[in-house]
């Protein structure tokens, strides 16, 4: 049976250590003698899971311990609006947010209703290839937050440096590079994450966020998106996705044992990166990134064929060979690789060796030979 190598952009490629834990779990949880789907979120073993996988996470992050954790609902798209209505609703302030991607011009909409915001740059007119530059970025001193999008999985765009103002609340989607590597906290006031990209299944969000935030929390919030209940009841102010953050609890064990913490895991994601956009650069012009160089994602590599016909005929190769999520968003079409943490150097190795072959049938004049190292022979 040909096995299959999972690029989707999420939910994505999970460990197979935890995938099968998880399912013996499904069965019976050996401390419980319980099916997991099965054990009250009211029970003393669900609040030790939530409290190791927040430790676990303090532990890889380096958390400081004046923030706090929480396991939310609601995806990333809650957040978008659950930053604004706390932060900006009713101040007479403005916020600024740079528009990078597909994902930061979604959270716009759902800011505007709290409030002012200034859009201090955006990558539309351009398409969406390229970061801006800080000289491009003219960050205001009395903003109530700066908020902006860690990486854009549709068009394959990280940042690879710290964006904001000193004295500016610094508030970063980071759903899909949240855990791929280490991260100074203390340079944040809020970062928020969903996890399907890196951290288990679709269902649960990590909500990171300094103490001294909530004493300025307005009342009238709605319950869900006022993060002080969450804290004071440590995620439990719901019935939460108890399987979900069984999963991220999992996974944060895996990163910890199995990877070696996050310094370890950004290697190893730079060279599974490295590796594919070596083939696309030595393709001569045969397969095309659409990120700018300098800004291009570790954990979403977009690229395009010359013709719609092509990148088609791309897809049912490589599904019939065993890669599967190679389709490139809905907003801008063409293909893309997303290269989250469980995703095996293994299985890049095996993208590449399907994608040269490809590029071989259709122009074999322009076909590079590349090793697994990423070196041209």
């Amino acid at each position: 049976m040909l096995r299959a190598h999972n690029f989707s952009a999420g939910p994505g490629e999970m460990p197979l250590s935890v995938l099968e834990a998880a399912s013996r779990a499904l069965l019976n949880v050996p401390e419980v003698g319980l099916p997991l789907l099965g054990i009250s979120h009211r029970s003393s073993w669900f609040k030790d899971v939530v409290a190791e996988a927040e430790q676990l996470v303090r532990e890889l992050l380096g958390v400081p311990k004046h923030y706090h954790i929480v396991f939310l609902q609601g995806g990333a798209t809650l957040q978008f609006s659950a930053v604004a209505a706390t932060f900006l609703r009713g101040t007479g302030f403005h916020a600024d947010y740079i528009q990078t991607g597909y994902w930061s011009e979604k959270c716009l909409p759902e800011a505007q209703k709290e409030g002012n915001i200034r859009i201090l740059w955006s990558g539309e007119n351009e398409g969406y290839i390229r970061l801006p530059s800080d000289s491009e970025l003219n960050f205001s001193e009395d903003a109530a937050y700066f908020h902006y999008i860690s990486n854009e999985t549709v068009e394959g765009l990280q940042f690879h440096r710290l964006v904001g103002r000193e004295g500016v609340r610094r508030v970063c989607d980071m759903s899909s590079d949240f855990l791929s590597q280490p991260v100074e906290v203390d340079k944040f006031d809020i970062i928020y994450a969903h996890a399907q990209k890196n951290l288990g299944p679709a269902g649960v969000t990590i909500v990171v966020l300094r103490d001294e935030l909530l004493a300025g929390i307005p009342e009238g919030l709605p319950a869900m998106m006022d993060y002080r209940p969450h804290v004071e009841m440590h995620s439990v102010f719901n019935t939460p996705p108890t399987f979900a953050i069984y999963v991220v609890l999992l996974t944060l064990r895996w990163l910890r044992d199995e990877i070696g913490g996050l310094t370890q895991m950004k290697r190893i994601n730079e060279s599974k990166a490295r590796l594919l956009y070596d083939l696309l650069d030595q393709s001569a012009g045969f397969y095309r990134g659409r990120a700018g160089k300098a800004d291009r994602s570790l954990m979403n590599v977009s690229f395009n064929l010359s013709t719609c016909g092509m990148e088609k005929d791309f897809l049912i190769k490589a599904e019939s060979q065993g890669l599967y999520g190679l389709e490139g968003h809905r907003s801008c079409g063409g293909l893309r690789a997303s290269l989250y943490n469980a995703v095996t150097l293994e299985s890049v190795e095996v993208l590449c060796d399907f994608m040269q072959k490809f590029q071989s049938e259709y122009a074999p004049s322009s076909a590079s030979k590349i090793d697994n190292t990423g070196a041209v022979r």
